[in-house]
């Protein structure tokens, strides 16, 4: 009995800690999709909180429905909330809310009825999602130059799939069957423990650490200052990034990395994240970069002179590794594709070659209000 009585303890303060960080999301970042995924998990895990208790049963009234269907789908809600957080560019698609309803349903109906295969399946299901987050922190998380925010995403997603992984081994395991009340408290006291990390962060977190960006990519209220008020040492390395990027045309490398650009400029990599970030105003790597190779394209598509080279080629001479990364940058900061820009430019005089819009970029990168409004 004392230990149902904690168990139950322990699962009502989390659910008043993750309805505490819902509402907190949408108060502060409403606008914003991943937000209110984020708000969304929130609700599903306060859900989950409920339904995963030992004696819990979906034949306690009606009121148990909407809780597990909360529950059952908030795996796919964790997997695109991942996508959001570590994606500035995610957009949600017909067919994320259509497999959301379809977990929704299994799970609502294994609750129900005795099936050991859908069971099964579900619980497979929960490890697929949170192997899939992860995979989606780790490939995009040294291109994020916001070190708070990095340290704080990783936090979120990497407990929250630990957490996921280690309840679908305990279920495979029956751990829940032959040990109820021990594997329902150790089960609350994880979601306590993850919620209040998480909470405690956004509580006290700086907005400019935060998990989530701004609506568009400009710098915060503490990055939007002119190199000239950096501090003097920063001055030079902000002059000497701009050389590697205009003279030298680093950004034309094959894979080239954030890490690859620091050991050129003789800096450890943090060092060169930050300065990007707090001097530059760029949240992250590969925008910094793709500017520079959008400006290069821009330049040859006009030229009339370059009318018969191939736009892979113009892409591949630029620093771009395919045609479709580059189609998809260069419509996100033109707003067309290179095709129709190459049109739109057509018969226009153009009596520069590419030298314009570098030195273009060297004027940009020391003016980092100008660069983010070239970017957009």
């Amino acid at each position: 009995m004392l230990s149902s009585s904690v168990d139950w303890a322990v699962r009502g303060a989390t659910v008043a800690l993750v309805l505490l960080i819902a509402a907190a999301l949408l108060r502060d970042y409403g606008r914003l999709v991943a937000a209110r995924l984020g708000a969304l998990f929130a609700v599903g895990t306060a859900a989950y909180a409920i339904t995963s208790a030992a004696g819990f049963s979906p034949h306690l009234g009606a009121w148990t429905v909407p809780l597990l269907a909360l529950a059952a789908g908030n795996n796919v809600v964790f997997w695109t909330l991942s996508a959001a957080l570590f994606d500035d560019g995610f957009r949600l698609r017909w067919w994320h809310a259509a497999l959301w309803l379809v977990l929704v349903a299994a799970g609502t109906v294994a609750c129900f009825l005795s099936m050991a295969a859908l069971g099964l399946a579900l619980t497979l299901s929960s490890f697929v999602f949170a192997v899939l987050a992860m995979a989606q922190a780790l490939a995009s998380w040294r291109a994020d130059l916001v070190e708070g925010r990095r340290r704080l995403r990783l936090f979120v997603v990497g407990a929250s799939s630990l957490y996921i992984g280690l309840n679908t081994l305990a279920q495979l395991m029956r751990i829940p069957r032959s040990a109820p009340e021990a594997a329902s408290l150790a089960g609350a006291a994880g979601l306590l423990a993850i919620a209040g990390i998480i909470a405690w962060s956004l509580l006290h977190v700086a907005r400019t650490q935060s998990l989530f960006p701004p609506l568009v990519d400009t710098p915060q209220p503490s990055e939007q200052r002119p190199a000239s008020a950096a501090e003097p040492a920063d001055q030079g390395l902000v002059g000497a990034l701009a050389r590697l990027m205009t003279t030298e045309r680093a950004y034309r490398q094959d894979g080239l990395t954030i890490g690859t650009l620091a050991q050129q400029l003789g800096l450890p990599e943090y060092r060169l994240r930050r300065l990007i970030n707090q001097a530059l105003g760029y949240r992250n790597f590969n925008s910094f970069v793709n500017h520079y190779r959008i400006a290069e394209a821009k330049s040859a598509l006009a030229d009339p002179r370059q009318t018969e080279v191939p736009v892979l080629t113009i892409a591949l001479d630029a620093g771009f590794s395919s045609l479709g990364p580059f189609n998809r940058a260069f419509k996100a900061e033109t707003g067309t594709t290179p095709s129709e820009y190459r049109r739109l430019n057509a018969g226009k005089a153009a009596d520069v070659g590419i030298d314009r819009p570098i030195s273009e970029s060297a004027s940009l990168i020391s003016n980092p209000a100008r660069s983010n409004l070239a970017a957009r």
